[in-house]
């Protein structure tokens, strides 16, 4: 506050002389070698028998929860999990020295959850980070199930954060995770074809998502069913197992002395020059030739990727490989592509088949995108191996059985919404704009403690995302991931068109561009209370392009225990 940073809502403003880069200077990472190192598989994170005090449904004893589990009683939990959010030393690369990270479980990514469809978690999260920290990020937290159909006191709120206490009483949070589909408190109960598969958590403090998940706060949440299996000899029959691997990507950058570099005031975002996977530069990955499923994550902080597989002995060729998803839920049918476009926190799970090369072939998973800063990408593509190299792929393992079918897959339907829930749909509209060097939304900054929308428990409504066009003729404008968290969307129309194939099933971020608009459809169900919509550019939404909107009761039903705040 002395130095004048702070604006009127509390936010941080932005102020020269106290960042290299805004400064007028630039900062490049050191030079490491790259694909020297294997690319690491985050653990599986594994059940406790007990938690002491026993979780409950009204916060228990040395709990930072303030508000009751409103479906625990419904769905209590059949299995418990403790994490702890942890300092720790973190090597991306052997040419650069250690790094100190936050991590869940002290690791970067955090480890992986298996969760299944009817079988309710419950994690007990504990904030153990320092106090007295150095650097940037703060060791106060709220974390968020990304993609998650949670209740509002388990979802993660920006302002749901708590503090660490080194040497007093235990600070932690219950998140009751009911991994039920959407609508399972209604008649008939859920619809197989809204499950969710790809996940992720990640720390959401409010103005501090993005220094904190920079810093190694987020990891995977993969659910199951009957169908999406988790073994390749049942259900869709997906490649599984140790042929079904997790990939984080987030861009890095480090100082002269290879620490962990974030610009505090950089609000229209950062990019790093170091692509890391799964917390390491530029690794590599030994193969056998059968099918794999990559579930690819690209966790910002502002990074767009296009990605493809590029042969440098045959640059020209187009590898094919088949998209299987979009965000959480798989695509009603697979589609063959060469390349793969994602925004911040979008997911793709991607089926590639490397009996198709020759032993011993080196294939690179590369971003040919151009982007010079957090904005958006210029609209330039780089040709063939002349992009960011990310990851290296070697066919070198020996042949192994494959259960898994091939391409194509037909998955399920999507429920499309009736013309009757859309003539009957509240329409609202919502105009993503830059305010005095700030993000907005609707002319007005993130409050957690106003309602800007309060749709009603068991309808739909038309939700109408705008991006505001430069007001300078030629400026070239910026792009906007928008999340909207609790319930998966249907894209109706992108600029006045039917949405891209791979955009026609169920998604939780959308892509907005430059001068766009996109209408989104969703259904409110099972739960009530606080849940944001924001930028996930987490730079934009950390300098406040983010809005509370409340689920409130219906006339029909009002749930006991179910509280809005």
């Amino acid at each position: 506050m002395k130095l004048g940073l702070l604006t009127s809502a509390g936010h941080l403003a932005a102020k020269k002389g106290l960042s290299s880069r805004v400064s007028g200077q630039t900062l490049e990472s050191p030079p490491t070698r790259p694909f020297v190192e294997p690319l690491p598989i985050p653990p599986i994170k594994m059940p406790v028998p007990a938690l002491l005090p026993a979780p409950q449904v009204v916060p228990a004893p040395g709990e930072a929860r303030t508000q009751p589990h409103q479906v625990m009683a419904l769905v209590p939990p059949r299995l418990l999990y403790e994490v702890h959010q942890r300092e720790a030393f973190h090597s991306f690369h052997p040419d650069l020295p250690p790094n100190t990270i936050w991590g869940f479980d002290g690791v970067c990514p955090g480890p992986t959850y298996h969760a299944r469809y009817g079988g309710p978690i419950l994690v007990r999260s504990f904030n153990d980070l320092p106090q007295d920290h150095r650097g940037f990020g703060i060791p106060q937290v709220s974390t968020h199930l990304h993609n998650g159909h949670t209740p509002s006191e388990s979802d993660g709120f920006p302002t749901d954060f708590y503090p660490s206490v080194i040497g007093g009483p235990e600070r932690f949070y219950d998140h009751h995770y009911p991994n039920a589909l959407a609508g399972f408190s209604q008649q008939p109960p859920g619809d197989l074809r809204e499950a969710l598969s790809t996940l992720f958590y990640h720390d959401h403090r409010v103005d501090f998502t993005a220094q904190n998940v920079y810093k190694g706060l987020a990891g995977f949440y993969l659910l199951f069913n009957e169908w999406d299996s988790g073994d390749e000899t049942t259900g869709f029959r997906l490649p599984s197992g140790p042929f079904d691997v997790p990939m984080m990507f987030a861009d890095k950058l480090f100082d002269s002395d290879g620490q962990l570099f974030f610009d505090l005031f950089g609000l229209d975002g950062l990019l790093g020059d170091k692509f890391t996977v799964n917390g390491k530069i530029q690794p590599f990955f030994q193969v056998h030739p059968r099918r794999y499923r990559f579930r690819w994550l690209n966790v910002g902080p502002s990074r767009f990727y296009r990605f493809f597989l590029t042969d440098l002995q045959n640059p020209d060729r187009a590898i094919p490989f088949t998209q299987i998803s979009t965000d959480g839920n798989l695509l009603p049918r697979s589609v063959a592509v060469t390349d793969v476009i994602m925004a911040v926190a979008e997911r793709t799970d991607v089926i590639v088949d490397f009996s198709q090369f020759a032993p011993g072939t080196s294939i690179y998973l590369e971003n040919r995108l151009e982007q010079v800063d957090g904005r958006a990408g210029t609209g330039r593509f780089f040709a063939p191996g002349e992009g960011n190299l990310v990851l290296r792929f070697d066919v070198v393992l020996p042949p192994v059985r494959d259960d898994s079918l091939p391409p194509p897959y037909t998955f399920y339907q999507v429920p499309r919404p009736t013309p009757a829930e859309l003539v009957k749909a509240r329409v609202r509209t919502f105009l993503f704009d830059r305010i005095s060097g700030q993000w907005a939304i609707n002319g007005r900054f993130f409050d957690g403690e106003t309602v800007r929308a309060a749709p009603i428990e068991e309808s739909g409504e038309i939700w109408i995302l705008e991006n505001q066009p430069p007001r300078q003729p030629d400026a070239r404008g910026w792009a906007h991931p928008i999340h909207i968290h609790l319930e998966e969307f249907q894209v109706l129309s992108r600029d006045g068109r039917p949405p891209p194939v791979v955009e026609q099933g169920r998604k939780d971020v959308v892509r907005l561009g430059v001068n766009s608009q996109v209408q989104v459809f969703l259904r409110f169900r099972d739960f009530l209370g606080r849940y944001p919509m924001h930028c996930h550019n987490i730079l934009h939404e950390d300098h406040a392009m983010m809005l509370r909107w409340d689920v409130v009761p219906g006339p029909k039903r009002e749930r006991p225990g179910a509280v809005i705040r």
